[in-house]
């Protein structure tokens, strides 16, 4: 797979589909490869008229690690004291910023699970003029009082690190049984096969560590979601123990305009019994952006 030098941060990509399609930018989750997203996903996305980007945030799969510094202190930055957090999910967000520029693409629909949709939030905030579309899948404000994990959730996010590729597997079942989708569980033996892959392509958890303290470390995006004006769908499984439904309705409810989606049966992944209906989601949410568009052409040519 190719890098890009976003910002000073390297980055690995690739791509899906033809590359003067309008390009759709996927963005993954805490500890999440660029394979989470599933190549069949990606090209299903193609199919529909998009070029595909997915990559590796920092710290994570073969982007740039930032080992070598204090490792942070979750407990102190839970409390707010942000001073051992090496980076911000702004941070993360001008990376996807530099790897549009790198690439040569001046804007994109945008794509973010979990932690990817805190970070499509914020490009979005801070790089307005970079986003055609938003969807946001399984996330949350910042809001530290929406969004909430239960109790084995947590437990699961705390669990010890894989030591080797069959704790990695094993890891990902036990975890599955917990946050995946009730009424679609994926079968024992995909989860493993699926870890394994993951674990021998890159295997960080000092990486995890740190995406996890600028989740924390990061501010409420509520307020300035409100300024948000690009088509905006937020996605959240009603049956997710991991980021409770609320901090998808606060998203939705502090965009203008937004499109909520609460899927039941759905946990805190992306099933592939869901995808059409995530595929149409997607596909109806970008197709709203042209007339949006077209919106702000008349606007400007009025005011002109």
């Amino acid at each position: 797979m190719p890098r890009a030098l976003a910002d000073g941060i390297e980055l690995e990509y690739d791509t899906f589909g033809d590359p003067a399609r309008p390009a759709l930018l996927l963005i993954a989750g805490l500890g999440a490869q660029l394979t989470s997203w599933r190549p069949e996903f990606c090209r299903a996305l193609a199919d529909r008229g998009f070029h595909v980007i997915r990559y590796d945030n920092r710290d994570c799969g073969l982007s740039a690690s930032f080992d070598g510094g204090p490792p942070p202190d979750i407990r102190a930055i839970s409390a707010g004291d942000t001073s051992t957090a090496p980076y911000r999910i702004a941070d993360l967000a001008r990376d996807a910023a530099g790897l549009l520029d790198a690439l040569g693409v001046g804007a994109a629909h945008v794509v973010g699970a979990s932690m990817g949709g805190m970070i499509a939030q914020q490009l979005v905030i801070d790089h307005p003029d970079r986003v055609l579309s938003l969807c946001s899948i399984m996330s949350t404000t910042g809001d530290r009082s929406v969004g909430r994990a239960t109790p084995g959730a947590l437990a699961v996010l705390a669990a010890p690190q894989a030591r080797n590729r069959e704790e990695a597997a094993e890891r990902a079942v036990r975890a599955a049984a917990v946050i995946g989708s009730p009424a679609h569980p994926t079968p024992a033996g995909e989860l493993r096969e699926r870890a394994a892959a993951a674990y021998d392509r890159a295997h960080r958890p000092e990486g995890f560590r740190r995406q996890y303290a600028a989740i924390l470390a990061s501010p409420d995006r509520t307020p300035r979601l409100r300024a948000v004006t690009v088509p905006a769908l937020v996605v959240h499984g009603a049956d997710d123990p991991l980021v409770d439904s609320s901090g998808g309705e606060a998203t939705a409810a502090a965009i203008p305009g937004a499109e909520l989606m609460v899927i039941p049966g759905m946990g805190h992944d992306l099933p592939e019994p869901l995808w059409p209906v995530l595929l149409d989601a997607v596909v109806r949410n970008a197709a709203r952006a042209d007339g949006h568009r077209a919106d702000r052409a008349t606007v400007s040519g009025h005011g002109g």
